[in-house]
């Protein structure tokens, strides 16, 4: 008969109840239609323009002054030639161990002063004077670190300075005293503290802020006071936020450069023009025409803040679930 031999189409019912399958064709412009968005896309999207902007301004400068710190002039392989320059320059020497010591300030004071300002914005939250704070505190921060550099030259001279009474009391009446060379590695610190050490503590806020209510509530029910439930709560859980915070830190600090150069040409030379590792780097490109120990130098202080980073990661378990 006609109609058993006639060919079924794709989801025919028959009888008794079956259907026969789609065809292949039509089972996928249905799992089109169903198919759900890729959960990961915004994120992606999220990030793309800055991870053509890294690359394009991180990893590309970064690749080519590896280049440099290898070959010379002549474009030849130069092996750790160019290094071997650097570390015999007879500035070399003084120039690390100046950023050591302006390390070593700049570190402790942003790790004692972000935690302690941090906690005591969070502790006046309920006085409603938590938003004051953080906006007075982030201030500095809007201002480019070469214009903040210009500000301090106004406030470090006794003569137009608005605390010069203070300076003049402390026995400092000359410009000259103020930026003694004994005096450089206290006065960046301050310069670098003012100036960013605001973003960091709206950072350690709102990581104050996530930390369950609950357990502070328990610390408060245990009788521990404000310094227990500080030293023993809070600070630990905010760890890996000062591990974030140390590493960025060190590496924008080995990386010392505009402080010293503008007090340099303000000072007519007493701060030196070679302080830091990134000014004699500076001076071996420009001054002396030399770009390829410039990068050596340059790639000295990208493996030294890697090691370091990578030392802070594995020691404090940066990664490791809470």
């Amino acid at each position: 008969m006609e109609g058993r031999h006639r060919q079924l189409r794709p989801g025919r019912r028959l009888q008794g109840g079956a259907v026969t399958a789609p065809s292949t064709g039509a089972s996928r412009a249905a799992a089109r239609r169903t198919r759900t968005p890729w959960p990961g896309s915004a994120g992606h999207t999220f990030v793309a323009a800055y991870t053509v902007l890294l690359v394009a301004f991180g990893v590309v400068p970064t690749g080519y002054a590896i280049y440099f710190a290898f070959t010379d002039n002549a474009d030849s392989f130069a092996g750790l030639s160019n290094f071997s320059t650097a570390f015999d320059d007879f500035r070399f020497g003084p120039a690390v161990g100046h950023v050591v010591l302006y390390l070593a300030w700049w570190l402790v004071s942003l790790v004692v002063f972000v935690v302690g300002l941090a906690l005591l914005v969070h502790r006046m939250a309920m006085k409603g004077l938590s938003r004051l704070l953080r906006f007075l505190y982030y201030v500095p921060g809007a201002l480019a670190g070469a214009a903040g550099v210009l500000v301090w030259l106004f406030v470090l001279d006794p003569t137009v300075s608005p605390v010069g009474f203070l300076l003049r009391a402390l026995g400092y009446h000359a410009f000259g005293q103020v930026i003694a060379p004994g005096h450089l590695p206290v006065l960046f610190t301050l310069i670098a503290f003012w100036t960013g050490a605001g973003g960091w503590i709206v950072v350690m806020y709102g990581a104050l802020n996530n930390i369950p209510a609950d357990i502070l509530e328990a610390a408060r029910i245990d009788g521990a006071g404000a310094l227990q439930t500080a030293w023993r709560i809070q600070i630990p859980m905010l760890r890996k936020w000062i591990v974030y915070m140390v590493i960025l830190a060190f590496a924008g600090g080995t990386q010392l450069f505009v402080e010293p150069q503008l007090l340099s040409q303000a000072s007519n030379g007493v701060a030196g023009r070679d302080y830091s590792l990134n000014q004699l780097a500076y001076d071996f490109a420009f001054q002396n025409n030399d770009v390829n120990t410039a990068a050596a130098v340059s790639v000295e202080l990208l493996v030294v803040g890697l090691v370091v980073a990578g030392v802070f990661v594995a020691r404090s378990g940066f990664f490791d679930a809470d």
